[in-house]
């Protein structure tokens, strides 16, 4: 063989190879019937008796090839994952009363193009079986399932929080591609997720969010994409008098303790259950290196001088050496604080304002300046901060800069005129905040973590959702983070998941 053949022959094996090395993109959602066969027990998704009464309510039964077996998935517009689906009657598949309780029922009802008629395919690995997926309600995050889990025929569907066990698995055999591949996501990853924390450690990723009642929550998957129907894990009961209610704006961060290692998980919660004026910072620590716990109670993170008003919004800084915690306080606004600390739960010093809220845009709806949080690049420290109330679709994401001195002086950071991350209209992105960073599982990308509404006219409550997505560095060393991502359309995963 000449030496150009022999090039030729081995440009198009290289050709070959890289083709099989990048993943493919994913495509385009499309239109496909299906029967759906439950992972426990082997039933059928079936329209009793193919009922054409509006509110049947359907269930798993034994397999069949009849006609009430068979459904309609039509993609939602925008969507790559997210489809209606149609009984053999012609009417949607529904949650009765858009309900977003445990063992709402699942019923036919006319088409409407409401959330609680939208369900997303959400891919679980089923061993030995292909086509298997969570059906996700988008408008309650929980997924269908029979009524207890249960592998008997005749068994009444519900919705129930998400996992993989069978129960809530159901394979698609005609499922025609399109939608969520292994290589990509969707936003949401949680559909009740303000305030969110996420970290990527030792081949899971870990997500808590608010929960607005007395327990600390957790939840883990090995994908972004898993996280979107992992179940939520109570690794904490608060109890008076340290937090006894009301637990918001968690974070856990590993940190150096007296035995080594531990994660510290710090959190804001009411003296009282709901009493927003005795909202303090507190911190439990771990048994060990596992994330979801156990934990203990560890201390009430008090300011040693100016305990006299709610604290909020914990978060961690290490610079120079030093450990930190940052947080927000009422004073007439809402600036944000920096506070010495001589271990992960000791206050070492009184707080010091770090930022108030002076320009315009910190201050529709209320002059707020809260959830500092720590970004490190290129030897360079930023803490990226919210600002405006949380309640209106024009909160946001604001950067200090530090410039060198003591940290505890507001003169060592540069506040940036303008805002570094905000709503987008053209997605439907309301009041994007509350944001916090990870790393990719191989290091070499920066993603950011934030809650958002996908209305304007969403409130500070629960229904804003957790979404993640990459940013980038401009050539001056400061971070890019782009625009917010619509929901629902897909986003390549994280490298090296």
């Amino acid at each position: 063989m000449t030496r150009s053949r022999c090039l030729t022959a081995l440009i198009a094996l290289l050709s070959v190879a890289v083709a099989l090395l990048v993943a493919p993109p994913a495509s385009a959602a499309v239109t496909f019937a299906s029967t759906g066969v439950n992972q426990n027990g082997g039933n059928c998704l079936d329209l009793p008796g193919g009922s054409t009464a509006d509110g049947a309510r359907l269930r798993a039964n034994a397999c069949t090839s009849g006609a009430n077996q068979n459904f309609g998935y039509t993609p939602v517009a925008g969507t790559g994952d997210t489809y209606t689906i149609t009984t053999q009657s012609g009417q949607c598949v529904d949650v009765y009363g858009a309900s977003t309780a445990d063992d709402a029922a699942i019923i036919q009802w006319p088409c409407h193009g409401g959330a609680n008629q939208q369900w997303r395919l959400a891919p679980v690995a089923v061993s030995g079986a292909d086509r298997t997926f969570n059906l996700v309600s988008v408008g309650s995050g929980k997924c269908v399932t029979p009524s207890g889990g249960s592998p008997a025929s005749g068994t009444a569907l519900v919705q129930l929080p998400c996992a993989a066990a069978n129960g809530r698995v159901w394979r698609l055999p005609a499922f025609s591609g399109g939608g969520t591949s292994p290589h990509t996501f969707t936003n949401p990853l949680s559909q009740h997720g303000p305030d969110p924390w996420l970290t990527y450690y030792n081949g899971s990723y870990y997500l808590a969010t608010t929960t607005w009642n007395s327990t600390v929550t957790m939840r883990r998957a090995s994908t972004l994409a898993g996280l979107a129907t992992a179940t939520d894990q109570v690794i904490f009961n608060l109890s008076r008098p340290n937090g006894a209610g009301t637990m918001w704006a968690p974070e856990f961060h590993l940190l150096d303790g007296p035995d080594g290692k531990r994660w510290y998980f710090y959190y804001t919660a009411g003296r009282e259950p709901y009493d927003l004026g005795t909202q303090r910072i507190h911190v439990l620590e771990s048994a060990g290196l596992d994330p979801m716990g156990p934990y203990s109670f560890k201390a009430d993170l008090l300011d040693p001088a100016q305990d006299d008003t709610w604290e909020l919004d914990p978060s961690i800084l290490r610079l120079n050496g030093q450990l930190y915690l940052l947080g927000t306080f009422y004073n007439g606004s809402q600036p944000m604080f920096i506070r010495p600390l001589s271990n992960p739960w000791t206050a070492s010093g009184t707080r010091k304002v770090l930022s108030t809220p002076t320009y315009s845009w910190e201050t529709v709806g209320g002059a707020v300046n809260e959830g500092g949080e720590v970004l490190q690049h290129g030897g360079r420290t930023f803490i990226v901060y919210s600002a405006s109330h949380c309640s209106t679709p024009d909160y946001k994401l604001g950067m200090l800069t530090y410039n060198g001195g003591d940290p505890l002086s507001s003169s060592s950071w540069l506040k940036s005129p303008n805002p570094v991350f905000q709503r987008s209209n053209a997605a439907g992105v309301y009041g994007p905040g509350h944001n916090g960073f990870f790393k990719s599982p191989d290091g070499t990308e920066d993603w950011m973590v934030y809650h958002a509404n996908d209305s304007a006219g969403g409130g500070c409550d629960m229904n804003r959702t957790t979404r993640a997505q990459k940013f980038t560095w401009n050539a001056d060393g400061t971070p890019n983070f782009g625009t917010p991502a619509a929901l629902g359309v897909p986003l390549t995963s994280p490298s090296g998941e």
